[in-house]
């Protein structure tokens, strides 16, 4: 890199802001990325350094690709020699809870497992909740656009985001930072930065919506015969419930004896069942909701929806609950060479999705291994797949996406298309559309600084 460059940037965000040569290696790259590649890591502590630094880089032409808590699954963060990583981590600071308005103001690299512990204390809520909560960021989550296991009852982190904050590739500041629910005044800009993978802007503060602090929990795990049955029920429960039901979580077998073996998690329910889900209901009256919770359920009983169930009755048995579907440990050491992937399609085609991939998967690789997992109540698969050698990456990523093609489904729900999906971005975008969406980058960062070659450019990831 420039030396002049980095003295600069220096000047900008003084020496404990910008971080190089070994030190940049030392630092934790993500889980599928070996390291860091960037020749620096630059920090601002504000946005008015987010500024300053992004107006030096683009009058240089100098890459640059923002990091948060680094928990993304496509390489949208990955970074190579001669690009400038931008850290927000020193940007942390929870700027205010606004309690008759029920929205907070935050900077971009508050943690998000931090700020829920945070406003817990005023009685209030922040809905939005991953396996990464505890490492990932904020800005990154709005980045994103993360969903998480309550999106059936809150939605993705795009209805959790009333304002925001962002800084363009020139250095001006966009700020529209809304605080009311309804704005209906003219292109909702925000939109444009959520979900961008910081391609367009760099998200710097955040005003989000708050809910209040859910009283009741009622947590339980069950099992069934077949799909069709874990798509009655969650009808079922959704209409029993009468809103509150805020999870709907999908176990496959394979992923349940995966978590439940010898010396793993303990098995609430026998592992024979092709199919398992934990759902869980948030309210404001224990006593009330249980009943209404232990009804609902046994009516799903009665009705054949499910095969058994048991309900958690302390916070430790809900916690062993979910620990066997957020625990990923076993299934990364099991299935080797691990593949994880993340899909979204219409529940009704879920179950003949599923038999489709597996069979492609076994036609190639009869030993293969794979599970699936994931938010049923909102279309969204999670895959974890063992198969196949170093080389064998496309075949394998063939099996999962191809299918997608006929019932147009979604080659990425969650985590964005960052350099893992870029070449399987047109299964889910016609070109109308991803012309449309590279204008758009043209026209906010026409020197292409920000995080170079993602989501659009296909060779780097190999045509299908």
């Amino acid at each position: 890199m420039n030396t002049a460059l980095l003295d600069q940037l220096r000047e900008i965000v003084g020496a404990a802001g910008v971080i190089a040569g070994s030190e940049v290696r030392s630092r934790y790259p993500g889980f599928f990325m070996s390291e860091i590649g960037a020749d620096a890591i630059v920090r601002p502590a504000s946005v008015e350094q987010v500024s300053q630094v992004l107006a030096l880089c683009n009058a240089a032409g100098q890459p640059v690709v923002v990091q948060g808590g680094m928990s993304g699954w496509v390489r949208a963060t990955q970074t190579r020699a001669g690009e400038i990583a931008l850290s927000l981590e020193r940007m942390n600071a929870i700027e205010e809870v606004d309690l008759a308005n029920r929205t907070a103001t935050v900077q971009a690299g508050v943690v998000l497992e931090t700020f829920q512990n945070h406003i817990e204390g005023f009685g209030l809520s922040f809905p939005l909740d991953l396996g990464g909560r505890g490492s990932c960021q904020l800005g990154g989550n709005a980045a994103t656009n993360a969903g998480g296991m309550r999106v059936i009852r809150y939605g993705m982190m795009r209805e959790q985001v009333l304002g925001l904050e962002a800084v363009l590739a020139d250095g001006r500041i966009v700020s529209s930072m809304n605080r009311m629910i309804k704005n209906n005044t003219g292109y909702d800009l925000k939109q444009l930065f959520i979900g961008s993978e910081g391609t367009l802007g760099v998200i710097t503060r955040l005003v989000l919506r708050l809910r209040e602090r859910p009283t009741s929990s009622n947590t339980a795990l069950v099992c069934a015969d077949s799909f069709d049955q874990i798509s009655r029920l969650l009808r079922h429960m959704d209409g029993a419930l009468g809103g509150q039901l805020s999870a709907f979580e999908l176990i496959d077998h394979n992923f349940y004896r995966t978590n439940t073996g010898a010396g793993r998690h303990a098995a609430p329910l026998p592992a024979d069942k092709p199919f398992y889900a934990i759902i869980e209901a948030l309210g404001a009256d224990q006593e009330r909701d249980t009943q209404l919770f232990e009804q609902a359920l046994g009516q799903g009983l009665e009705q054949d929806l499910c095969s058994d169930a048991i309900i958690a009755r302390s916070e430790r048995e809900r916690q062993g609950i979910w620990a066997i579907r957020e625990d990923l440990e076993h299934l990364v050491r099991d299935f080797q060479p691990f593949y994880a992937f993340d899909v979204s399609l219409a529940v009704g085609h879920m179950e003949a999705y599923m038999r489709e991939v597996t069979t492609r998967l076994r036609a190639r690789w009869p030993q293969g291994a794979i599970a699936f997992l994931g938010h049923v109540g909102d279309g969204n698969l999670h895959i974890a797949i063992g198969a196949g050698g170093e080389n064998d990456r496309h075949a394998v990523e063939t099996c999962v996406y191809e299918p997608l093609r006929a019932i147009s489904g979604s080659v990425s729900a969650e985590h964005g298309i960052g350099l893992e999906k870029a070449a399987w971005f047109p299964i889910s975008r016609n070109e109308v559309e991803r012309n449309l969406m590279q204008s758009i980058k043209l026209t906010l960062d026409p020197n292409g600084i920000l995080n170079p070659g993602k989501i659009f450019a296909a060779e780097t990831a190999g045509s299908p």
